[in-house]
């Protein structure tokens, strides 16, 4: 179903030659959105833009460095001359790691692609309004792991857990400016983003672990991209500082109740993998 009518307008995307980052550029596109397709991967996101229905370029960019932030903003204006739509969606999510054994480098790599790029990103968005004396909208990429916690990932829901505080304020802000400021929080959604990892919690379980949501799947990048163009266009004109999880219903489930998910893994096997590595004799 179409959403209020996003003709004329123009987006950045970041992250966007990853799953969910590619579904919103296509879907916005769609809509009949000019899309600026931003990516570590530059080429990737090019070739992406070049088979999108409406006007659209790729831009390489760090997310995590404040003049690649600039540039990919340059880039959009110089183009389009304006950008009105933000999906700050570029994220990592670091590698699997018992508290006790994980790095400042790690846990500072994941910082600064997630939390720092969308402070960037929202500066950067906030500062192009006032430049061009126009409302906006902007929907970050947080997660199901911003509500929750974990026993690995540490960094990851850290940041995203630091996202949801960015967008409040940025919401607070931008509301007597017009600008609203919404997160979307995915569940498990498999994409290339979290490799190929065989344990549990790893990509190659993510359908099992789907089967324990109250929906019973997993969810796809396309079904997240709806709920960020209608958090992007004027049908959500009223939304602004909310987080809209779209997990099969996984944040409202009471893990250790029957249906709930209690039982679905062997958690002998699950708590030997807490246990730390370093310093061991």
């Amino acid at each position: 179903m179409p959403v209020g009518s996003l003709t004329g307008r123009v987006a950045v995307v970041t992250g966007a030659a990853g799953g969910i980052g590619g579904a919103t550029a296509a879907r916005l596109s769609r809509e009949g959105a000019s899309v600026v397709l931003v990516d570590l991967d530059g080429d990737a996101a090019s070739a992406l833009a070049a088979r999108l229905e409406g006007e659209a370029i790729g831009v390489a960019a760090d997310v995590s460095r404040e003049e690649d932030v600039e540039r990919y903003m340059d880039a959009a204006v110089d183009r389009f001359g304006r950008v009105d739509l933000h999906h700050l969606n570029a994220g990592i999510p670091g590698t699997p790691t018992a508290l006790p054994d994980l790095g400042v480098e790690e846990f500072d790599r994941v910082i600064a692609v997630n939390m720092r790029g969308t402070f960037l990103g929202l500066r950067a968005a906030f500062r192009q309004y006032f430049l061009q004396s126009s409302a906006g909208a902007i929907v970050i990429t947080a997660s199901i792991a911003s509500l929750r916690g974990s026993s690995d990932l540490l960094p990851y829901h850290a940041s995203k857990h630091g996202v949801l505080g960015l967008m409040r304020n940025a919401a607070v802000y931008g509301g007597p400016l017009g600008v609203r400021v919404n997160a979307v929080a995915p569940g498990i959604v498999p994409t290339a983003l979290f490799g190929s990892g065989d344990g549990p919690g790893g990509s190659a379980d993510m359908v099992q672990r789907a089967s324990t949501t109250p929906l019973r799947r997993a969810g796809s990048p396309e079904e997240i991209a709806s709920v960020v163009a209608f958090l992007l266009s004027d049908d959500a004109a009223y939304m602004t500082g909310e987080a809209v999880s779209v997990d099969g219903g996984a944040s409202i489930v009471n893990s250790v109740r029957p249906s709930g998910g209690a039982g679905a893994w062997d958690t002998a096997a699950l708590d030997a993998r807490t246990a730390p590595t370093a310093g061991r004799v």
